[in-house]
């Protein structure tokens, strides 16, 4: 098997991280990280794991970071794109500097990023990890759902446009057990004025995530289709894991108005 050479971004936790561990012992892997214990924890688990600092809510951190890997490789098998965050909130409530870090860090710094190791990609794939929510069928995290499916968009249109033959894949889980949720609850709980008006419903979001970080799918289930993503001469566009995910994506081809009816009333049954 040749050795090849992977950029994961968001690779010191969750899916990246059982990313970066997976695909370590025999391949070249630089691995994103935000903080120093995470760099250690990298370096820890195997020689050919090169760590690097991005973190894409300071758009500032991306261009050295580009640069480190441009002058140790010139060649890029695979691109996969993780890092993310989570803005929830009532949107007349949150606070626009919220909606565009959850841009910078879940679509402008994937862009940037793929910009800046572009000329390393001839021949190779980028695997994006999109989500369930870019069906756009979930209330109170609209600008988590509105920067997934802006991701999907701009990179479709750069699989068309490219003439790099780089192949271009989108990861759509559904509900997964990764510490993203509880960082969430974190990032989120810091404005307290969001709740206001809305206290039900912003409780049933916490607990909601609180779940889902013990509750959901197995990440090892998200890195087998990645792989196979990555290992397929001709991988599709789009792969949906979870069986919520095949739910959401199926609730989504209905008329708007029914949706939004579905969505409505089971948000009130889940609130009582």
């Amino acid at each position: 098997m040749n050795k090849k050479t992977y950029v994961i971004t968001g690779a010191a936790s969750g899916i990246g991280l059982a990313l970066t561990k997976e695909l370590c012992a025999e391949n070249m892997v630089f691995a994103g990280y935000r903080s120093e214990p995470k760099r250690e924890l990298l370096e820890s688990l195997s020689g050919n794991i090169y760590p690097f600092y991005a973190d894409y809510s300071k758009p500032e951190t991306l261009p050295s970071a580009i640069e480190y890997i441009k002058s140790k490789c010139d060649k890029i098998d695979t691109l996969v794109n993780i890092a993310g965050c989570v803005v929830a909130g009532p949107i007349e409530k949150i606070h626009i500097n919220e909606i565009k870090r959850q841009f910078e860090v879940n679509v402008f710094g994937h862009i940037e990023m793929t910009q800046g190791l572009i000329d390393l990609l001839n021949d190779g794939r980028i695997i994006n990890i999109s989500s369930m929510a870019s069906f756009g069928i979930f209330p109170f995290i609209s600008p988590y759902c509105a920067s997934k499916k802006c991701l999907d968009m701009f990179f479709n249109s750069l699989l068309i446009e490219n003439k790099r033959n780089i192949k271009v894949v989108s990861i759509k889980p559904g509900v997964i057990s990764t510490p993203l949720w509880c960082k969430s609850i974190d990032e989120n709980s810091k404005d307290e004025d969001i709740r206001i008006g809305y206290e039900k419903e912003m409780d049933y979001i916490i607990k909601n995530a609180q779940k889902n970080e013990n509750d959901g799918l197995e990440v090892s289930e998200v890195i087998k289709v990645i792989l196979k993503a990555d290992s397929a001469k001709n991988p599709k566009l789009s792969y949906t894991v979870g069986s919520d995910a095949l739910f959401a994506k199926f609730i989504s081809k209905l008329p708007q108005n029914l949706v939004n009816k579905i969505v409505k009333l089971g948000i009130k049954l889940r609130i009582k």
